[in-house]
């Protein structure tokens, strides 16, 4: 098996009442790459995907597939293969004839089919369970099932459609691990839409956010966490405290705003003029208890405290937050089997410039709440 690469060239998706489900979007995907594309239900991220397959036809721009148009190239004829959410097993059909499904269908001979199927059972670690039916499969093994069914006719895509949403966390958390092995196994390139941050984080090579049909940022794991290029990426991924304030100042990267705290200073990631509408995000993991260090190194830090209002167990992990002028701001520390604040205690708190970022105001995530973070 081997991946092609995926390209998406000015592709709009619009509907006959008007809606537009997908604004025009280039996208490139390499051979080879665990893609995910992340984004609330309604964005569009479905709709690229069907586009993909060609169960949908695009109202403009074109869909490239190992540089090849697919402009007119049905769904059976795409060297692509679809995992649908519910995953549409065969209930009377053993597992084997499931998986052997597509290769009946192109003519293959029994005994070649029952081979394939066989071989493929054992890159999902499910050997020896081909003679049974998917009701006698757990979740996890059912989802198996169907990537082995998938990669039976060798595609060179795989795209898959929020696969995982029908199992419980646990499961969902193993089956990232055991998707993501398949498909460094295989070399063929995954197409993974989800809404859930975790899954997308933890599996992919690189991301693509979406929001109201608009692609808004593609980037790796890494970059899309630490470096958003919106609001709504900023609070889509991740949780985060949240500022909003015109800009006083601006120094070098560093851009201060005017908040009802107090000035606040991060790293601007966007062009920035002073008097702009901004927002200051700082991820809850890097705001830390007490003041701030005494010898600075020319580093800006924001100093805040606050009343320590609940806080919440994680195991590991113990979420703190902290009422502020009417504001919640929440901190995440490890957790050391003591709790130095006492419910209702002043704190101070503190966090460096350079973990903050800086950017034009704008639209944040549905998900986003003053439960989590703060705003004004």
């Amino acid at each position: 098996m081997h991946g092609q690469d995926v390209a998406l060239n000015g592709v709009s998706v619009r509907y006959p009442n008007g809606f537009v489900a997908v604004q025009p979007s280039d996208l490139e995907i390499k051979a080879g790459e665990f893609f995910s594309i992340l984004g609330p239900s309604g964005c569009g991220k479905t709709t690229i995907l069907r586009v993909i397959s060609g169960f949908i036809q695009p109202s403009s721009g074109a869909v490239l597939i190992g540089g090849r148009n697919q402009a007119g190239v049905g769904p059976n004829d795409r060297p692509t293969a679809l995992i649908f959410q519910n995953l549409a097993l065969f209930p009377l059909m053993t597992v084997r004839d499931n998986v052997a499904f597509g290769l009946e269908a192109r003519g293959m001979p029994k005994r070649q089919r029952r081979a394939r199927a066989d071989e493929l059972l054992d890159l999902v670690a499910l050997t020896g369970h081909g003679d049974k039916k998917p009701g006698q499969l757990s979740g996890g093994q059912r989802q198996r099932v169907a990537v082995a069914r998938a990669l039976a006719v060798n595609p060179s895509v795989l795209l898959l459609d929020e696969p995982l949403s029908a199992l419980d966390l646990k499961l969902r958390q193993h089956m990232r691990a055991e998707l993501r092995a398949i498909q460094k196994k295989t070399g063929v390139t995954f197409i993974y839409i989800t809404h859930d941050q975790g899954e997308a984080l933890t599996m992919s090579d690189r991301i693509a956010i979406m929001n109201h049909g608009r692609i808004e940022q593609v980037d790796t794991t890494s970059l899309v966490y630490d470096r958003p290029a919106t609001s709504f990426a900023a609070t889509f991924v991740g949780e985060m405290n949240v500022f909003r304030g015109p800009v006083i100042a601006i120094d070098g990267e560093f851009v201060s705003i005017e908040h009802e705290l107090g000035r606040l200073t991060g790293r601007s990631l966007a062009p920035l003029q002073p008097g702009d509408d901004s927002m200051i995000f700082i991820r809850p993991e890097r705001v830390a208890l007490g003041p701030p260090p005494g010898n600075l190194n020319g580093t800006p830090y924001n100093a805040l405290s606050g009343r320590l209002a609940r806080h919440d167990l994680e195991g590991p992990f113990v979420n703190l937050f902290f009422e502020v002028g009417g504001k919640t701001i929440a901190v995440h520390t490890t957790n050391l089997g003591r709790l130095d604040v006492s419910p209702n205690q002043v704190q101070p708190v503190h966090f460096r410039g350079d973990d903050a970022i800086a950017l034009p105001a704008g639209e944040l995530a549905a998900t986003y709440g003053d439960a989590a973070a703060s705003h004004g």
